[in-house]
């Protein structure tokens, strides 16, 4: 019964604290290097070694971080909506 009742409105009450802290963590640390891909900073570093050209590269990585954020925030507030529409 607990997670008929209860355990919706523990959803619905910590969901905006833990999408805050889910982007908070991508702002300071790259979730790439967490899911086990190459981390996105160290291999700009190397590519602007490489290749000379730190300006296009370091724009592409924001605009990947960006990306990212915006992707996790928006599955946040459509979670977020989708809960509150079930309120009674």
């Amino acid at each position: 019964k607990m997670r008929l009742i209860i355990l919706p409105q523990a959803i619905r009450t910590v969901l905006p604290a833990i999408g805050n802290q889910f982007v908070y963590m991508l702002k300071m640390s790259s979730l790439v290097s967490v899911i086990g891909l190459t981390e996105l900073t160290r291999r700009a570093d190397e590519l602007v070694v490489s290749q000379y050209r730190p300006l296009e590269i370091y724009t592409f990585l924001v605009l990947e971080y960006f990306l990212l954020i915006i992707g996790i925030s928006s599955g946040v507030r459509w979670l977020e909506n989708r809960l509150r529409s079930t309120e009674v």
